[in-house]
Parts: structure tokens; C-alpha cells; sequence
């Protein structure tokens, strides 16, 4: 009962001063109750403030023989020290066992992403006779110009559609609110889209705002949008995994090649932290020898020579 007890504060915790989505909080609380069966399973009749950093180290070891992932292990202690700092504030203990834990060194995974060629190929290979086709351009053109993630997509909304101005306004992670200019091309068709197929779908009740709707009246799914994009990516013929996000890391990465602020992409993508839009430096190899040989002052030199 004081696990479960505490696990619920600590849910509340995450969710009213942390501002975490229900997600996020589900899996902090998984890591604690993962903690927890470890206890169980070695007959260890340990409470939340009793456990010590030497236990807390058998448990690493343990997810470790367990065969979890650097990623995985990274996480779960992530969870362990955040509630361990929960407790801490609740003056429920005096010290953090887990204030010394080190998770496994990460590597920073670069994202794939489409060349801005592969991007038109698979915005062009939707058949715009099909049905649904300007809705489905629509969502394409839209991720890839702004950048969404799949559940600010589903979630826009008309009232913030900003066309005359050209932006629009996402609530993104953490309910937190950001505006992103969106490209000409994206509101032609998100505009096509509102002029024709929209205009004849039965709309159901609570769904008027959303502006992408299935046959249904209803908004999308994460499912959906999935499902379109593997679709297109494989109509155009391209071999690469590409998901939803892949629009996103390809919409940053083309802004940084071009000579985007970092700082802009950072609050274009909704970052907390300027070194996860760091990653989108990953520049091919190509790109940098073109740049050094264009503008590097001794070449500059060596040309007049």
C-alpha cells in the first residue's frame, strides 16, 4: 500500500507542478513499479525511503541481465531519480539514493531524413484523383512545413489557422503553446482542402474546429497518419523507414542546411533544450566541402593566385 500510495503522489506530482503529458507520467510510474517487483521477486519487504544505493544498483544490474537497451536502462533510471527527488521534496526522506546513479553513456542517434528531391517525389506521388487525395496532400505538405509532431497535427486546429498572416498556432508537449510560420504551398492546400473535401463531410459534434477529419466527421488518428505516409513513401519508390517524424527531422535538418538560427529551429520544433536541435547540425559531407571551398578565406585566396 506505501508504494502505491506514493506512486500516485508522485503521478500527481508529474502531472500538476511538472506539467507532463499522460503518457510521460505512465512511464515514469512503470519504472517505479518495476523497482517494486524486483523488491517482491527477491522477497524484500523494502519501503520507498529504505531503499538504499547498493539496492538500487542490484536493480541496474538486474534490468541489465534483463536485456533492456542503453535507451531503456537510461529511462527507467531517469524515472527512479525523479521520484527519489519527489520524496526528497515531500521531506519524506533526507537523502536521494539515487542522486549518484549513472545510466549507460548514449549515443545521439541522428535521425534519418528525406533529401528535399525524396520529399517532392513523395508529395508528388499521391494521385490527386484518389479520394481524399487534397485532405492527404494537405497533411504532407503541412508536416513537412512546419514540422509537427503527429499529435499536433491531428490536434490543429481551425481557430488557430492563421492563413492571411501565414502561421499557425500548435499545442505542443506539455500543453505548452508556440507559433510556427507555415510555407505558401502548405496553405494552398490545407485551402483546397477546406474548399472541397471538407465542405461535404458530415461533421460530428465536437469535431467542427479540427481541421483534418476522416470520412467519419471525426479527427484522425495516430494510426492514420502513419498509415498515409508509409503509403506514399512507398508509391514513390523510396527504400528508407520513414515515418511521420521523419518530416520533422527532415524539416529541421533542410532549415539548418540552408542556413537556418539554431535558436529559430529550436522554437520552430518546440525544444526545451537547444542541444536536442543540435542533432539537426548532422550536415552531409558533401554540403560542408561545398561550403569550406565557397567560402573559406583561403580558398578566397588560392583562387587569385
Amino acid at each position: 500500500m506505501i508504494w502505491r500510495s506514493l506512486m500516485k503522489g508522485f503521478a500527481d506530482y508529474l502531472r500538476l507542478e511538472r506539467s507532463l503529458s499522460s503518457n510521460s507520467i505512465e512511464a515514469y510510474t512503470n519504472d517505479i513499479l518495476k523497482l517494486h517487483q524486483f523488491l517482491l521477486l527477491n522477497n524484500l519487504d523494502t519501503k520507498p525511503e529504505e531503499v538504499s544505493y547498493d539496492l538500487l544498483q542490484e536493480f541496474i544490474l538486474y534490468i541489465n541481465k534483463l536485456g533492456l537497451n542503453d535507451r531503456s536502462q537510461a529511462r527507467i533510471i531517469s524515472g527512479i531519480k525523479a521520484f527519489y527527488k519527489f520524496l526528497l521534496m515531500e521531506d519524506l526522506i533526507k537523502d536521494s539514493p539515487a542522486a549518484m546513479l549513472e545510466g549507460p553513456k548514449l549515443q545521439r542517434k541522428i535521425p534519418d531524413v528525406l533529401s528535399i528531391d525524396e520529399m517532392q517525389e513523395v508529395l508528388l506521388a499521391i494521385d490527386m484523383s484518389s479520394p481524399h487525395a487534397q485532405r492527404n496532400r494537405a497533411i504532407l505538405e503541412t508536416l513537412y512545413a512546419c514540422g509537427l509532431r503527429v499529435s499536433e497535427l491531428t490536434n490543429l486546429k481551425l481557430s488557430n489557422f492563421f492563413h492571411e498572416q501565414g502561421y499557425i498556432k500548435v499545442i505542443g508537449k506539455n500543453d505548452k503553446e508556440r507559433i510556427i510560420p507555415i510555407a505558401e504551398e502548405a496553405i494552398k492546400h490545407i485551402r483546397l482542402y477546406l474548399e472541397s473535401d471538407r465542405r461535404h463531410i458530415a461533421i460530428q459534434k465536437g469535431f467542427e474546429d479540427f481541421i483534418f477529419l476522416n470520412r467519419r466527421g471525426k479527427s484522425l488518428t495516430r494510426v492514420m497518419i502513419f498509415t498515409l505516409v508509409k503509403k506514399f513513401v512507398a508509391a514513390a519508390g523510396i527504400k528508407k523507414t520513414v515515418s511521420p517524424h521523419t518530416f520533422r527531422h527532415s524539416f529541421a535538418t533542410h532549415l539548418v542546411e540552408g542556413g537556418a538560427d539554431l535558436r529559430a529551429v529550436q522554437e520552430m520544433l518546440g525544444h526545451e533544450s537547444i542541444t536536442t536541435t543540435e542533432i539537426y547540425t548532422h550536415l552531409d559531407k558533401k554540403f560542408l566541402k561545398e561550403t569550406i571551398l565557397l567560402y573559406h578565406p583561403s580558398n578566397k585566396v588560392l583562387d587569385k593566385t
